[in-house]
């Protein structure tokens, strides 16, 4: 009875504890060591990303066909009712141009071809090309969930869930969930944050409209009541073979 009291015991201490091995980050971390990663990111456009467009000339009076007019007072313009959406078809009207299609085209792409058109009509022209609602979503065993917007239009994995607040105590490290749109079809793809492959994937860099998702461990579902708290059952059991033992004797 003694033994398997003691076997009861050690098992509370073994289901308590969680182990190094799925905690720690990175822990083949010196693969990384001399390795080249993307320097160069860039996201290229999809069907509703909004983009905001800056054109300049010397002649300022020569571009103002080109740029649009919101209406709004410059001091309550918003940043978004200036920005162009792309429609599903994948272009957006541009002032004094027309359609022009940027769907699959990064951001120096589309300055090119502006810049291009615009300057059959005006000497030196300057464009930028920005994606003003580049948003990720981060969501599960995270401090911090919700939704998230990149300015510089760049954001890694790591990067994401360092702005959600990084994992919960209760967040499964080894198989966190990235849902990705392309050419209209969701795909799915896991990244175990306790190794470093993920550093060369394809989804490193996260795209806009990303949903990183970070599921509970198992210890996290037993707090959730899915599953029963296995060492308090085991505890109760301690304490009943306990009461008998002493009964017994």
């Amino acid at each position: 009875m003694k033994h398997t009291i003691c076997f009861i015991v050690l098992s509370c201490c073994l289901f308590s504890c969680a182990t190094k091995k799925e905690i720690l980050y990175f822990q083949d971390a010196e693969k990384l060591n001399q390795q080249k990663t993307a320097q160069y990111f860039e996201p290229k456009i999809e069907p509703n990303d909004i983009l905001y467009i800056s054109v300049s000339a010397l002649e300022e009076t020569l571009i103002k066909p080109f740029q649009k007019v919101t209406g709004l007072q410059t001091e309550t313009r918003d940043e978004q009712l200036q920005g162009y959406l792309v429609s599903p078809n994948g272009s957006i009207q541009y002032p004094g141009l027309g359609a022009v299609a940027v769907v699959g085209k990064t951001r120096v792409e589309i300055i090119s071809v502006l810049t291009n058109k615009l300057s059959e009509y005006v000497k030196d022209v300057v464009v930028d090309v920005r994606i003003i609602n580049f948003k990720i979503t981060v969501l599960g065993e995270v401090a911090a969930p919700g939704v998230y917007t990149i300015k510089d239009e760049r954001v890694t994995i790591p990067q994401a869930i360092g702005l959600a607040g990084d994992f919960t105590v209760d967040g499964k490290r080894e198989t966190v969930t990235i849902i990705r749109e392309e050419n209209g079809t969701q795909k799915v793809t896991k990244v175990d944050f306790t190794k470093t492959d993920f550093f060369s994937s394809p989804y490193y860099f996260l795209k806009q409209n990303d949903i990183v998702y970070v599921e509970p461990s198992l210890k996290g579902v037993k707090k959730s009541g899915f599953i029963p708290d296995i060492p308090a059952v085991l505890s109760v059991v301690t304490i009943i073979l306990s009461a008998v033992i002493l009964i017994t004797r």
